[in-house]
């Protein structure tokens, strides 16, 4: 598995010599490169795992949750884990530091 983000197709787009598909990504719809997919032909509801505007990869709705997953976590902060809160920012502009003892 590549690292990717997951979208479903919606459906092949006319002309572009067959390499472009509709494909919903987390609710938006782009124009994504099928060309490098050599799996024979893509149908709507396929999802691919897609880098800079290619699908490069066909996974199935467990891959697509998993790579989601990975990518929600790589965004969180370091001290947080599944089910906690980010750490927030003193609350009134109050900056807090530490000095040596």
């Amino acid at each position: 598995m590549c690292l990717g983000i997951p979208g479903r197709v919606v459906e092949l787009l006319e002309g572009y010599g067959g390499q472009l598909a509709l494909v919903d990504v987390a609710g938006v719809q782009r124009k994504i490169n099928i060309g490098l997919l050599d799996e024979g032909p893509l149908e709507p509801g396929t999802w691919v795992l897609i880098h800079m505007g290619f699908a490069l990869e066909r996974v199935d709705a467990a891959g697509a949750a998993q790579a989601m997953d990975g990518l929600e976590l790589m965004g969180r902060p370091a001290d947080s884990g599944p089910g906690t809160q980010p750490a927030q920012p003193p609350q009134g502009g109050q900056h807090v530091t530490h000095e040596p003892a």
